[in-house]
């Protein structure tokens, strides 16, 4: 990245980091984050539906038009057309420049706020992009008493939020500087999941992390039909094939399933952030293990996942899971406690026959026995499993484990599994551990080169896994460097003989010298 992106990117964290400062002690940060996020998406909806529509109409020649002066009778004749071209659409008054100008004056900001946001979800009702634009403002509670204990208190904050994300420097858009509101919600969720201890780690996957899921999953390729993550969070992982790949070179979108109605706002909000189209994206909120919301979607090409490590669901305590065609090949479903080979086994389920899923794990799943074994089994003895990655503790926000990478195909060309320890790939900062670009290089190679690396690589029969109980853990296979000093043990002995004789002349000496003296 040059320079002058960098200087873009600090100038941006420290005006977002300002309007935080503001607020300090009145909106807890992850409370705050929502409000941040969402006037920021409602700015960048405003915008680019006014320069969507001022492009249009200086195209057609008329080089003043500008679509924020526009009566709001006038802009309403072409409600309909906007709404199929873009999805929404947001009245002249209502944009976000207007509300701002107006917003010191208005006594009732947090209703005009209210109103606009109900009429923007409201505008694609009955359309294609109801259920992208639904509910996206819910989280967005300008009567809430965390913004204040009045009225009066509530509006001067949320005067604050509008006049600080107004003020910050987001780029033209022909500049290709759209992205400046991506990297604002990066920066947001980073510094709030880093401050939030393991409720934001759950759904929070570090960028470099992000970046070598992705990567793992798109070997060889440069397009591919779909991408799903079945975990998806705020959609980070979803997102990084459009950046790695290019969007248009995901061809038929993004697709993902989150149960946190919250987390699940924030994914939508950021496909429109990083300029996904509505009809390029199908997010759905369900408890993807139960209730799976794109069977008609399946098969993916790409699946990328951190899924959430070891939590409780049904499992056999349900009469049908058993008989669900995404389990019942293993014979057996994942402990109730302990869902994490259920993400697995949902994920390899829905992946294409050409495709690569790529999914974090909890090292536990790799080694414990009962049911977990019986699935690793059927894994290996059909030769899905690819690679086992084991990474560098201290890469997630809120948790210290060292996790693991499972990657997963369907159309292998030999029947081993490769085995990398990754667990020097990185560097430290303060207390947490970084992947680096040159890191993520390395490990990609390894995996893409599939051969034998000392203390770093080796590649197993299937055949010697199954006479290790189906045992997974890079450890098994690939041994650990000795870093211990080496020592000759026959030089050793001679020093200490060397000491042991300058020892006793030292004592004949000091016998010696005692005896005088007493003399």
């Amino acid at each position: 990245m040059d320079n002058k992106n960098n200087r873009e990117r600090e100038e941006l964290h420290k005006a977002i980091w300002s309007i935080a400062d503001d607020l300090r002690g009145s909106v807890d940060g992850w409370d705050f984050k929502q409000y941040i996020l969402g006037i920021m998406f409602y700015r960048y909806i405003s915008e680019n539906i006014t320069n969507y529509i001022n492009e249009g109409e200086r195209r057609a020649g008329d080089k003043t038009f500008d679509y924020a002066k526009l009566k709001d009778n006038v802009a309403e004749t072409e409600r309909n057309n906007l709404v199929k071209e873009k999805g929404f659409f947001i009245l002249p008054s209502e944009l976000f420049c207007n509300v701002c100008k107006k917003a010191k004056d208005d006594e009732n900001l947090n209703e005009t706020l209210e109103k606009v946001f109900s009429n923007i979800e409201n505008s694609a009702k009955g359309a294609e992009s109801e259920q992208d634009f639904s509910g996206l403002f819910d989280d967005i509670d300008v009567n809430s008493n965390k913004l204040g204990a009045t009225v009066t208190k509530r509006n001067e904050k949320l005067v604050k939020i509008l006049d600080g994300i107004a003020s910050i420097n987001l780029g033209k858009y022909q500049d290709n500087q759209v992205d400046a509101f991506g990297d604002s919600y990066e920066f947001l969720m980073s510094m709030y999941a880093s401050n939030a201890g393991k409720s934001g780690g759950e759904f929070f996957t570090p960028q470099e992390v992000s970046e070598l899921l992705t990567k793992l999953a798109i070997v060889g390729k440069t397009s591919v039909n779909k991408v799903y993550d079945p975990a998806c969070g705020s959609g980070s992982l979803l997102l990084k094939s459009a950046k790695i790949l290019g969007k248009d070179n995901v061809r038929n979108g993004f697709y993902g399933q989150e149960i946190n109605l919250t987390t699940y706002n924030l994914c939508r909000i950021n496909m429109f952030l990083h300029d996904i189209a509505y009809d390029k994206f199908n997010i759905a909120c369900e408890d993807t293990l139960t209730t799976p919301q794109h069977w008609d979607d399946e098969p993916f090409e790409v699946i990328v996942s951190n899924p959430p490590y070891s939590i409780k669901w049904a499992g056999d305590d349900s009469a049908v899971l058993i008989n669900d065609r995404r389990y019942s090949p293993a014979g057996v479903l994942a402990p109730k406690s302990k869902a994490d080979f259920a993400f697995i086994m949902h994920s390899l389920s829905w992946l294409a026959t050409n495709g690569t899923a790529s999914i974090v794990c909890f090292p536990g799943i790799l080694y414990r026995g009962g049911a977990e074994q019986k699935i690793r089994k059927y894994l290996i003895d059909n030769n899905f499993v690819d690679t086992i990655i084991q990474l560098p503790d201290n890469l997630f926000f809120g948790t210290s484990i060292a996790t693991c990478i499972m990657v997963l195909k369907k159309n292998k060309k030999d029947n081993s599994t490769l085995f990398i320890d990754a667990t020097n790939e990185c560097v430290k900062v303060t207390n947490n551990n970084k992947l680096t670009d040159k890191n993520i290089d390395n490990i990609v190679k390894i995996y893409t080169d599939r051969t034998n690396i000392q203390y770093v690589a080796k590649l197993i029969s299937d055949k010697e896994i199954e006479e290790n109980d189906y045992n997974l853990s890079v450890s098994t296979y690939v041994e650990k460097e000795d870093t211990r000093e080496k020592i000759d043990i026959v030089e050793l002995n001679k020093e200490i003989e060397e000491i042991v004789a300058r020892e006793q002349i030292l004592r004949d000496e000091i016998k010696r010298i005692i005896s005088e003296i007493e003399v």
